[in-house]
C-alpha cells in the first residue's frame, strides 16, 4: 500500500503553518487579511485547511518570510532529478 500525503493534509499543514506563525506575531486574523488585501473569512479558511488557494498560500508565505524558502525547496526537488512521471 502506498502511503501518500493528500492535498487536504497538505491544505491542513499550511492552515497550521500560518495559524503558528500569525500567533506568533500576535496579529490577528483581521490584521493578516488586511497586510494581504485579503478578508478575514479567506484567513479563517485559510487557517481551517479550506478553499486554499496558490495565490493565497503564497501572498501568506511572502508576509511571513517564507517565500524564499519555499522557492527554494522547489528548485532542489527540479534539481534533484528525482521527478518520477505519472505516465
Amino acid at each position: 500500500m502506498i502511503d501518500a500525503v493528500t492535498i487536504k493534509e497538505v491544505k491542513l499543514q499550511l492552515g497550521k503553518l500560518c495559524k503558528q506563525k500569525r500567533q506568533g506575531y500576535e496579529i490577528s486574523q483581521e490584521d493578516l487579511a488586511e497586510a494581504l488585501g485579503l478578508s478575514r473569512f479567506t484567513i479563517q479558511k485559510f487557517e481551517n485547511g479550506k478553499n486554499a488557494t496558490i495565490d493565497t498560500a503564497l501572498k501568506i508565505a511572502n508576509h511571513f518570510d517564507l517565500l524564499e524558502s519555499f522557492y527554494q525547496a522547489l528548485k532542489d526537488l527540479e534539481s534533484s532529478n528525482d521527478i518520477k512521471s505519472l505516465y
